[in-house]
This record gives C-alpha cells, structure tokens and sequence, in this order.
C-alpha cells in the first residue's frame, strides 16, 4: 500500500490539488479586496442642517449611499431639514457605504379621525382633542339630536370616520340645536313612494309606516294617502305614515274616505259655545292677633249705714227734716227739701273737713 502512494501518478495528482486550491484562495483574496476596496476609505460629509435635496446630492457625488428617515414633526426646525445622521460627519468608511440620514418632515403625521358622529357634543370635543385635532368653530344646526355631534367638517368639506388628517388640523364640527317647532306638513299625495321621501327627509320629518296595498315594497307605487294631513304642523323629526297602492288617488275614493273617517275626525261646531264663568279672587281672610282680654278688678263690697227714718211732719206746716250729725243726705225727693239738705250738709263739713261724704240714700215719706 505505501508502495501505491509514493507512486508519481499519485503524487502529480496531490500536486495539481493543492495548487489549485492555493489558487483559489488567492483568487477569492483579491476578489474581495477589490469588491470591498481594502484599504481605501472615504470621510463622511457633514449634511446636517441642510436640506434633504442638498444632503442626498452631496452625499452621490462623494460615492456614499444613502438611506431617508422621517422623525416626528419638529416645528423648530424647518421642513426637510436633516436632523441626525449615521455615521458621523467626518467618519471614514469605505465607498458605497450606506449613510442613515434622519430628516424632519413637512407637518405632522397624519392621524385617523375617530367616530363621533351622533355622539354627545362634551364627550366627542374631549376625543376629538386627545386624536390631536383642534376645534375651530361650532356649527348649531336644527336636529332631533339635541346636543349631538352631527358632521365634522375640514375645509368645508364633510369628514368621514376613518379619514386621515394631518396632526393639529382645525376642524369645524355641526352640532344639533334640538327640533324646529311648527313645521308646515308637504303634501306627498300623488307622488311615488322614492320621491315622498326625499320631500320628506327635505322637509325635515321621518318616515312612519309605509304601507303598501297589495302588500309589496316597491318604491314605484303612488302615495294616495298621508297621516298627518298636508298643511298641519308638526315638531321637527316628527313621523309621517304614508299608503301607497299602484292605483292612483281617484280610483281609491273609498278607501281615502275610510282612512279620513278613521284618522281625520270631524268636530261638531253646530253646538252653542260653552259660556264659562269666572271664579272670582279668593280673598284671604285678615287674621287679627287676639287681644288680652283685661283682668277684672275685684270690688270691695262696702258696708251700707243704717236707714234712719225722719219723724213724720205735716207738709202743709212747712216742716223740713232735720238731718243729725251722723247722717248726711245726698239727694232730695224735692226742690224744697233740697235746700234744707245743702245746709245740713255744709253744717257737716265743717265738722269733718279730711272725710269725703258717703252717699246714702234717704227715703222720704
């Protein structure tokens, strides 16, 4: 077997082998020293502050490649403007390598409006503001949705849920201001049941029932019957049922004055009018506080003197009754016999001057 190795055929091939495979290591060696260009390195150039069109130019002619980033909105610096960069300035790489460059965009990023639509006014201003859009005028427009959040408008244009707007973008919003009062009924009869509702949705009221007379839904059929009747007026958002049939509203006569027995019903005015009287003003009655009534004095009964009768004297002779001391007469029966009593009684006060006289009464027979 050693005999076979050292054969010089064997050799010749071993040979062969590890020259060609020297080779192609030197091969792949240089191959990649000029694909890579060992030892040849380039600086970086300083773009930073510069416009993304002069950094990108700038960047080709020194043989580097370069890669575009866009960073949050800055409104520091300018739109366009570089803002960072890797490598460096003033790193040395090799040419053809790739050059990060991040660069301030033109406005904010654009934001998803969020579904308010229908919403209250307080809680849909509160979302509207937490997206990053700002609220410029508020728009009242008569609605059954009083208080509600109806359209949002951006340059005058609606915006649907769901759209993209630049961050920070004013933004007008249509706001209900709650029904109209009083609004003359249109009249539909005759027209077809598409047309009723556009005059209806025009004239701000909804539709009720809809009430077809051979039981189908096309929208071609003729109106020949409404409830409330045209010319009534109704509150804003109020409903309008309608009956519609393939037949016009000269040919269902009958049914129009059924319908008009059961929904309009007529008011007998041939009665007298009722005559009310007025209740007069209740007056309410003046409530006086009581009064205290005054305690009664308690009277001291006082003792009576005894009666003393005068002798009988005879008128005729002139005689007058003769009082005593201790009698003191007040009044008299007589003019005459009252002369007589004034004396006896200045008689007596002179005996007793500090004693106001008693009245007694004296009997005179």
């Amino acid at each position: 077997m050693l005999k076979s190795l050292f054969n010089w055929k064997v050799l010749l091939n071993l040979v062969v082998a590890i020259g060609v495979f020297v080779g192609l290591v030197w091969l792949t060696f240089r191959w990649l020293e000029y694909h890579t260009n060992h030892g040849q390195e380039i600086p970086v150039p300083n773009v930073i502050n510069k416009s993304v069109y002069d950094a990108v130019k700038i960047l080709e002619d020194t043989g580097l490649e370069y890669e575009v980033d866009s960073a949050e909105y800055n409104p520091k610096y300018k739109p366009f403007q570089v803002l960072k960069m890797h490598p460096i300035s003033s790193s040395r790489v090799k040419p053809g390598s790739l050059v990060r460059i991040v660069v301030n965009p033109r406005t904010w990023a654009p934001i998803t409006v969020p579904d308010v639509i229908n919403r209250y006014s307080g809680l849909a201003f509160q979302r509207l503001d937490q997206v990053g859009l700002k609220i410029g005028d508020t728009i009242y427009e008569p609605s059954i949705q009083k208080d509600a959040l109806l359209r949002v408008l951006y340059k005058g244009n609606a915006v649907n849920p769901g759209s993209r707007l630049p961050r920070f973008s004013v933004i007008d919003v249509v706001v209900g201001s709650g029904p109209m009062r009083n609004i003359s009924i249109p009249s539909v009869v005759g027209l077809t049941v598409k047309e009723a509702r556009a005059v209806i949705s025009k004239s701000m009221f909804e539709i009720g029932l809809v009430e077809h007379e051979d039981g189908s839904k096309d929208e071609s059929d003729i109106i020949y019957y409404q409830d409330p009747a045209s010319g009534d007026v109704r509150d804003q958002g109020m409903q309008i049922d309608l009956w519609a049939s393939k037949r016009t509203p000269a040919e269902l006569r009958a049914k129009v004055e059924q319908l008009n027995s059961i929904y309009r019903m007529k008011v007998d005015t041939s009665l007298p009018p009722v005559h009310y009287d007025e209740v007069p003003n209740h007056v309410e009655p003046n409530y006086d506080p009581p009064v205290a009534a005054p305690v009664p004095k308690k009277e001291i009964p006082k003792s009576e003197p005894a009666k003393t009768e005068p002798a009988k004297t005879s008128t005729a002779a002139g005689a007058k009754p003769a009082g005593t001391g201790a009698e003191k007469p007040k009044t008299t029966a007589t003019g005459s016999q009252g002369s007589g009593n004034k004396t006896a009684t200045s008689g007596n006060t002179a005996q007793q001057p500090a004693q106001k006289p008693k009245a007694k009464k004296v009997v005179v027979e």
